[in-house]
C-alpha cells in the first residue's frame, strides 16, 4: 500500500511538472525523491505549521492551509536538487494541481481494487 502511494505520488509530481510552467524536474528519480520529501514534510513539518498558525487558519476560514501547502512545496524545492519552483504563486498552483492529480490517481487505484 505504501509502495503504491509512493508510485502514485511520483507519477503525480511528474505530471504536475509537465503541465505547470515554472516547475523544473530533472527526471523520474528526482520525481521519486520529490514525492518522498513532500510526503515526509507533510508528516513531520506540516502538523507543526498547522498548530502554529491555528489563529490565521481560523481567521481565513481554512484558506491559510493552502499557504502551508505552498510552503511545503517551496521547502521541498530547496531540499531536492533537480526540482525547482519559480516562485510562491507557482508553488501554490503546484500544490493545488498535485492534490487534484493525487486524488484522481488514487480514485483510479480504488476502482481497480474493487
Amino acid at each position: 500500500d505504501q509502495l503504491a502511494r509512493i508510485v502514485l505520488g511520483t507519477i503525480a509530481v511528474f505530471i504536475c511538472s509537465n503541465i505547470i510552467p515554472g516547475v523544473k524536474l530533472e527526471g523520474w528519480w528526482i520525481a521519486l525523491l520529490t514525492s518522498v520529501v513532500i510526503a515526509a514534510l507533510n508528516v513531520f513539518v506540516r502538523p507543526v505549521l498547522v498548530i502554529l498558525t491555528i489563529p490565521l487558519t481560523i481567521f481565513s476560514f481554512g484558506f491559510f492551509l493552502l499557504i502551508i501547502n505552498a510552503i511545503i512545496v517551496m521547502l521541498t524545492a530547496k531540499l531536492v536538487p533537480g526540482f525547482s519552483i519559480d516562485g510562491f504563486g507557482t508553488a501554490l498552483l503546484f500544490s493545488l494541481v498535485l492534490a487534484l492529480v493525487n486524488l484522481l490517481l488514487s480514485g483510479l487505484r480504488k476502482d481497480r481494487d474493487d
